[in-house]
């Protein structure tokens, strides 16, 4: 990444470049799942959803976590970029975004063996006959081996060869679709639990062939895939890899595997890796590691240091001055939030007041700051009083 050389902004707000892409600062919209799409096309919904964060001054905003395959959704509420219907469905979002500013980014993802369930307020039951009688039937997920992803759930079918190199392929497409959708960014979704973590994980791949075994035979899925989104993606817009650092309680995954896997993304052409923890094991609110402000930021750092790759950096950062400080110290080159943006759309504007940018209304469209500047003026001129 680079960076302009006016160093009396804060780090959090001075523009930078990832391969060509000009990204006006370095915070992150967080894909966060919606389960409001219908058909696996976005609504209007999500165009207010996502719109208001490039509204609100973010430098690079993406849309929810998208299935590369019909059932590889979790749920009927899930997005999905596995037909060319849905590529107009998304330009209209992706132009909205970009007219606001904002770069637009799309994660690409497959549940794997956690398909098949109920939104996460029913913490992810699974789908049942009852469901079948109001139209929702169940359906049987894929994943590394014929393991289920917790009592109650379906067994998945374990993937042969030939249905390995089709979900590869699911993904190329995908991403080609993306191109035509608009998007900018396209980040790879390994972590929580989903296809490319249950192939990573040796607690969902019992594999003996050449797609488990040892850590070069799991993470052979993931560098398949990142070679073919790298291969479709254009060559000056960056690609994104969401890991799960470490798996979390009970976990078998480790930073030393993370690193590894790492080394080898950048290798192929990863520009960014977005570190995660969890989700192998149970809900994506599975208590992997103690929930402190930043609590998976050593992640980030460990990965930038050692694997010699950009990362973002994601996990309660809520405050401006904590957010400035883990660039200040190197620990990472995006800072990417969510829940905080779902109360404060426009948090960096907060963030630029408060870490002192001049200008910082500026972050909003004209049609916003000429109001608030005036507003500012006439404050001045009355003064205290």
């Amino acid at each position: 990444m680079t960076r302009a050389a006016n160093t009396s902004k804060p780090l959090l707000l001075v523009p930078t470049t990832l391969r060509g892409l000009a990204l006006r600062n370095r915070i992150v919209v967080s894909p966060m799942c919606q389960y409001a799409s219908q058909d696996g096309a976005p609504t209007d919904w999500h165009l207010v959803h996502l719109g208001k964060f490039a509204l609100g001054g973010a430098g690079i905003v993406f849309c929810e976590e998208t299935a590369v395959e019909e059932r590889g959704r979790k749920t009927y509420g899930c997005a999905g970029i596995y037909a060319d219907r849905h590529v107009e469905a998304y330009r209209r979002i992706t132009d909205f975004i970009r007219g606001a500013g904002a770069a637009c980014g799309i994660q690409l993802g497959h549940a794997g063996r956690k398909a098949s369930c109920g939104p996460p307020w029913t913490n992810f039951r699974p789908l049942t006959p009852e469901d079948a009688a109001a139209g929702m039937p169940p359906w049987r997920g894929v994943s590394a081996s014929a393991l289920p992803a917790k009592p109650g759930a379906l067994d998945p079918h374990a993937l042969d060869d030939s249905g390995i190199e089709a979900v590869i392929q699911s993904w190329r497409l995908a991403a080609q679709r993306s191109v035509d959708a608009g998007f900018d960014i396209c980040e790879i979704h390994g972590a929580h639990g989903y296809l490319i973590h249950q192939f990573l994980s040796p607690l969902a791949n019992r594999r003996t062939d050449a797609w488990g075994g040892d850590l070069q035979g799991r993470m052979r899925l993931a560098l398949c895939i990142a070679e073919q989104v790298r291969e479709a993606w254009p060559n000056d817009r960056p690609v994104f890899f969401r890991v799960s650092a470490i798996d979390g309680n009970g976990g078998a995954w480790d930073m030393d595997d993370t690193v590894t896997l790492a080394r080898a993304l950048r290798q192929r052409g990863v520009d960014v890796i977005t570190c995660s923890s969890g989700g192998i094991n149970g809900p994506l609110n599975m208590a992997v590691v103690p929930r402190v402000p930043g609590y998976q930021v050593p992640y980030a750092e460990r990965v930038r240091r050692e694997a010699a790759v950009a990362t973002c950096a994601v996990g309660l950062i809520t405050e401006p001055a904590q957010a400035e400080q883990i660039l200040q110290d190197g620990q990472a080159d995006l800072i990417a939030l969510a829940r905080e943006l779902m109360v404060d759309p426009n948090w960096p504007v907060r963030a630029g007041r408060e870490l002192g940018l001049a200008g910082y209304l500026d972050l909003l469209p004209d049609d916003y700051a000429w109001w608030l500047k005036r507003r500012e003026d006439i404050r001045a001129l009355s003064g205290p009083g």
